[in-house]
């Protein structure tokens, strides 16, 4: 009976853990010459703090977008938004082109040299360079 009992719960408890986070990494072109940055310098480039790079973005909403922002900067999808309105409003900078998967933000970093994007690590081929890993 006990041994029931505590495959069940093994059972309850396995079913019930959250999915394990891929891992994201930060991308930029291979032609580019960094090879190595910080979370802080990222976020510089992902919240119009610098025009270094030109920062290429997850679909508004999606939980890699999400979890980016909230590794880099600590800040939730409310924020992020609230400091690019500022931005566009006062003319200092426009928000980062937007793509809808890890192909498409892939791609379009592997074809600009200044680009810098994030994608999930199991999508990283050898178009594009990893400089950051994010835990």
């Amino acid at each position: 009976m006990k041994s029931r009992f505590g495959l069940l719960m093994f059972a309850a408890a396995f079913g019930a853990a959250p999915p394990a986070l891929a891992e994201t990494v930060v991308i930029v072109s291979p032609k580019n010459p960094a090879t190595r940055m910080f979370s802080e310098q990222a976020s510089q480039f992902f919240l119009g703090k610098s025009s270094m790079f030109t920062p290429i973005d997850q679909a508004e909403g999606s939980t890699i977008r999400n979890e980016f922002y909230q590794k880099v900067a600590d800040k939730d999808p409310s924020q992020v938004k609230a400091i690019w309105s500022k931005l566009v409003f006062t003319g200092k900078a426009t928000p980062p082109k937007e793509f809808k998967s890890n192909a498409e933000v892939k791609k379009a970093v592997a074809d600009d040299p200044k680009a810098i994007g994030y994608i999930d690590k199991s999508a990283v081929d050898d178009t594009v360079k990893v400089i950051l890993t994010l835990p």
